[in-house]
């Protein structure tokens, strides 16, 4: 799954996405641009890691609604970096954590619960 960008979102509409993407799937990455074409190298390593053992994992490409994203974002993360991760709800963390949960062996486990 994966939703298109869309400049003409507004602030509402962000949050919503963002409260549907987190609810509504197992494994939820925002990210900058698509699974296809991601457009930074932290969003294509999440992506990464993620798919490592995760075939369904639902994206949302961020960039041409950043800041409204970042907004929506944060009182789910605490944070405003892109990507982000979630697992059945929870915030997991970017690609520097998703790195070191994969490092110590604990991603594959935290996507299955």
């Amino acid at each position: 799954m994966s939703f298109e960008p869309g400049a003409d979102l507004s602030a509402d509409e962000v949050r919503e996405r963002v409260e549907e993407t987190i609810t509504d799937n197992h494994v939820a990455l925002f990210m900058k641009g698509t699974p296809l074409m991601p457009q930074c190298g932290y969003s294509r390593k999440a992506l990464g890691l993620l798919q490592q053992y995760e075939e369904d994992v639902a994206t949302v490409d961020v960039l041409e609604s950043l800041d409204a994203y970042r907004s929506a974002l944060e009182p789910h993360s605490g944070r405003e970096t892109i990507p982000q991760a979630f697992v059945d709800g929870e915030f997991v963390g970017g690609s520097d954590i998703l790195e070191q949960l994969d490092e110590r062996g604990e991603l594959e486990a935290k996507l299955d619960a």
